[in-house]
């Protein structure tokens, strides 16, 4: 079951919407030209986590694409408003008719996904339609959160300097136009694969269609292990991961040292683990890249399990 909130004038705290019912206009120009942002959070006991960091990153995409969007009050009240909603609606009988991920949250689940959408409206209106969408968080993340992934490699299909040369193409924005990371999964799946990283035309790693790429390195050659955690660098025009952020700042007050790229799918192979993150799955490794293995298992677990432990503290 969905829950749906349109951001309204009239009502300050946001209009509740039937989401089994149309409440978009098929000349709006999200669904005729993808032409619109989001961005997607999780709710925790009703508690929105990294709600700041994801509206900054909304404004940033909306600046980006030239487009009006409410304040950032209006989208606070109407969140409240959406979880509030989808909270009271998690009964047993509404439940049971929802599904397992709705049955979940009735016998005692306590987090769901919260999204924020923006539009540039119908053509020719030059309003901006904007909404929140809360559901349940899918069981297939915790699944991928625990027994890991199988990724391959996929250029993207521009060089890493695109973003400078042509801001036009809206690189760091997080768009509606998602039908190619789309493709790229369903592509991943039918060579056998669970997910993707996107590399540039000039080899170096982006990011993957619904997540932010980290690697670890452990150096003990001064016989004092020293832990190193990497991620691409934004000059590529990747989107900024709020998460990745979250556990960036954990992990150094934890000892750990914190690198930005340039990163390579050599530095991938040679990593002692790696991991696709993102709001809703969180950590998930990566078991293979391209088939080969990422270091060992045990390696990558107990990593997997310290940075998870440090990623709870910030939620």
């Amino acid at each position: 079951m969905t829950t749906l909130v349109f951001l309204d004038p009239v009502h300050p705290a946001g209009r509740l919407a039937d989401a089994a019912s149309p409440a978009i206009l098929a000349t709006d120009q999200g669904v005729t030209r993808g032409d619109g942002i989001f961005e997607s959070l999780l709710a925790v006991d009703g508690v929105p986590r990294k709600l700041q960091a994801h509206l900054d990153r909304l404004a940033a995409s909306a600046r980006t694409m030239d487009l009006a969007i409410p304040a950032a009050e209006s989208w606070e009240a109407a969140i409240s408003t959406a979880v509030a909603a989808w909270t009271d609606s998690q009964t047993p009988a509404a439940a049971d008719d929802a599904g397992p991920g709705a049955a979940a949250a009735a016998a005692g689940e306590t987090q769901c996904v919260v999204k924020l959408i923006a539009t540039r409206g119908p053509e020719g209106a030059n309003t901006t339609t904007a909404w929140v969408a809360v559901s349940a968080v899918s069981p297939a993340l915790a699944v991928q959160r625990q027994k890991g992934l199988a990724v391959v490699l996929l250029e993207r299909g521009y060089d890493s300097d695109i973003a400078a040369r042509a801001p036009w193409l809206l690189m760091g924005a997080k768009t509606l136009s998602y039908a190619v990371n789309m493709a790229a999964l369903r592509h991943a799946h039918t060579l056998g694969a669970d997910d993707v990283i996107f590399t540039s035309g000039d080899e170096l790693v982006l990011e993957g269609p619904t997540s932010s790429v980290l690697l670890a390195h452990i150096s003990d050659d001064s016989g004092v292990p020293v832990k190193r955690l990497i991620t691409p660098h934004l000059d590529t025009g990747i989107l900024p991961g709020t998460t990745q952020g979250a556990l960036f700042a954990a992990a150094k007050a934890a000892g750990w040292e914190l690198g930005y790229g340039p990163v390579t799918p050599a530095d991938l192979l040679d990593a002692d683990a790696v991991w696709l993150i993102s709001s809703l799955r969180l950590l998930a490794p990566v078991n293979t890249i391209d088939g080969a293995e990422i270091g060992t298992a045990e390696i990558r677990k107990a990593l997997t399990d310290e940075l998870s432990a440090l990623l709870a503290k910030t939620l």
